[in-house]
């Protein structure tokens, strides 16, 4: 443990880890993106889809062990008994800062397969970024406005057809989806400036959820409900992290049924719609309850509000 050591010298030598750690996985991916392009073959692109997911895992074991070298860190993680590596998962959680793409990430190394992003469809074009994601299979989506579709109507359902396209090499390996539904890390100012009804959290954003629901369906065994906090680090929790501040990391995971109740038409279906936003709003706040009744438990008072990265 280096956490002794004063955070100003450990801040820029763990920032310069963590980045040589994205920078040499990025490289070793990159070009198996390159070779899926010129080697359209299925039997190729398993074999470097096995590749990337290798690479994916030991960008994630660097990431855990540089986290666990910097701080005296304690993770607490509850309610993933039920999980396995051989089922397929779309994981939805809170955001609280980019810490937390690594967090769940080590969660999900001995327990699930590793995390896949939905990625928009124009980034695929982009240098390295786009063939680097694609090798690591990483879905694309493709969606069309409101606008367009009036211009165009022919395309309506397209964009659910695209991704679904985009998703049927999971058809095969267990995959797990995650997607950060409140859209951005939540701070003070911006649950003021979307006058969020949450203590701790900002208003959850249906349309993306829906989307891949409605494009893989009842391909996933469940839906994992993921309550990320850092009880301890309240203020800025990646500078915290990488000065050797990072005390507690506490991971609650809720299993949840994927049926008829969450796979519907959301943007054509207005019954549907309706519904689904009641479902996760509701989520939502049994999520915030979670964390109050977390907070609630500690021998310090918390005050109201601060919990979000600033």
């Amino acid at each position: 443990m280096l956490s002794f050591l004063p955070g100003v010298l450990l801040l820029p030598l763990s920032f310069s880890l963590f980045a040589l750690n994205l920078a040499f996985w990025g490289i070793l991916v990159t070009p198996l993106g390159l070779l899926k392009l010129l080697l359209p073959f299925a039997t190729v692109h398993r074999l470097i889809a096995a590749i990337g997911r290798r690479c994916y895992r030991g960008w994630t074991a660097v990431n855990t062990f540089l986290i666990n070298i910097f701080n005296n860190v304690e993770w607490q993680i509850s309610g993933a008994q039920t999980l396995d590596k051989d089922s397929w998962y779309l994981l939805i959680a809170n955001h609280k800062s980019w810490v937390d793409i690594p967090v769940v990430s080590t969660f999900a190394y001995p327990l699930i397969p590793e995390p896949k992003f939905f990625l928009k469809d124009q980034l695929k074009w982009v240098p390295f970024l786009g063939t680097g994601c694609w090798a690591l299979d990483m879905p694309y989506m493709k969606r069309y406005s409101a606008a367009t579709l009036a211009k165009k109507p022919h395309l309506k359902g397209k964009d659910i057809e695209t991704t679904r396209k985009s998703c049927e090499k999971f058809l095969h390996t267990p995959t797990t989806i995650i997607n950060f539904v409140e859209g951005s890390r939540c701070t003070k100012q911006k649950q003021q400036q979307r006058h969020s009804p949450f203590v701790h959290l900002l208003p959850p954003k249906a349309g993306g959820i829906a989307f891949t629901l409605a494009s893989m369906g009842e391909q996933f065994n469940a839906i994992l409900d993921i309550t990320l906090i850092y009880p301890e680090n309240q203020g800025h929790v990646a500078l915290d992290m990488l000065m050797g501040r990072l005390t507690k990391v506490v991971i609650h995971a809720e299993v949840l049924a994927v049926n008829e109740a969450v796979i519907g038409d959301y943007f054509n279906d207005a019954v549907f719609r309706e519904r689904f936003q009641q479902w996760l709003n509701q989520r939502w706040q049994l999520k915030d309850a979670y964390i109050s009744q977390y907070y609630q438990q500690q021998t310090q008072p918390v005050l109201t509000n601060q919990h979000c990265e600033n």
